[in-house]
């Protein structure tokens, strides 16, 4: 059974942290005593601003997922920030994309130019993340990996090609990991929200898109970042130490998985 590190034992790596749903896991994180590092690419001034917020216990180091070299060097510069390696990881980051479902690409005009695009910022991105970190997470004795998905997968309302393939790539590459994983004690989880409520991804969605989701949920709400953001720190929990290749859905019960 892996260990159960405390999350305020941790160093979790935030990818994507400066801004939006990144932010708020960031915050959620640092809540619970742990260290964090806030990656970010062009957000130098909000990721800057929330280090500060936080104060010692987290650090802002610019990375692009997508260049494996940007990414180890941004691994090395934590684990001597901290003066420990990272624990955790978070791959949160997404490549630039607006759920805009009037302005999408259709099945007759889509592109693998768009395709590529997002595999190699979501699913490279997570790879190369994850390969850098690997020494601290196995050293860890403890390590634990949090992808993030979609509820798309099961309900492609709208059907984003492009977004929605990535991310199912990515769900089949945090089911694998599990398994290459799992013997040096690394858990590996993802968790998939809905549409929420409101990140700059989501800034162009009507209202009344938001207010019909809601209507349909359950739980008669619309998922906010934070709401998000606390079920990810169940997979960084000693709660989830039994638990891994698994996909939370945290959408107010609108898909059932």
């Amino acid at each position: 059974m892996p260990a159960a590190l405390p999350i305020s034992d941790h160093v979790v790596l935030v990818t994507g942290g400066g801004r939006g749903l990144g932010a708020e896991i960031v915050r959620a994180v640092a809540a619970e005593s742990a260290r964090v590092v806030i990656n970010y690419r062009r957000s130098a001034d909000a990721a800057a601003a929330l280090a500060t917020e936080i104060g010692p216990r987290a650090v802002a180091i610019a990375a692009d997922v997508a260049d494996p070299n940007a990414v180890r060097s941004m691994i090395d510069t934590a684990a001597t920030y901290f003066d420990r390696p990272i624990s955790a990881v978070v791959t949160n980051a997404l490549p630039d994309y607006s759920f805009n479902g009037d302005a999408r690409s259709h099945a007759d005009d889509l592109s693998w130019s768009e395709l590529d695009a997002q595999f190699r910022g979501v699913v490279g991105g997570a790879l190369n993340t994850v390969q850098a970190a690997l020494p601290g997470l196995r050293a860890s004795g403890g390590g634990r990996i949090v992808t993030i998905g979609t509820n798309l997968f099961q309900n492609p309302v709208v059907p984003y090609h492009d977004y929605t393939a990535a991310k199912a790539a990515l769900l089949a590459l945090t089911r694998t990991l599990s398994h290459d994983l799992g013997p040096d004690g690394i858990n590996v989880n993802m968790v998939s929200g809905g549409l929420l409520r409101t990140t700059d991804a989501s800034a162009a969605t009507p209202s009344a898109v938001f207010d019909a989701i809601a209507a349909t949920t359950p739980l008669r709400s619309v998922t906010t970042p934070r709401e998000f953001a606390d079920a990810v720190l169940f997979f960084l929990s000693p709660w989830a130490r039994a638990v891994t290749g698994q996909n939370l859905v945290v959408d107010g019960g609108l898909v059932k998985n």
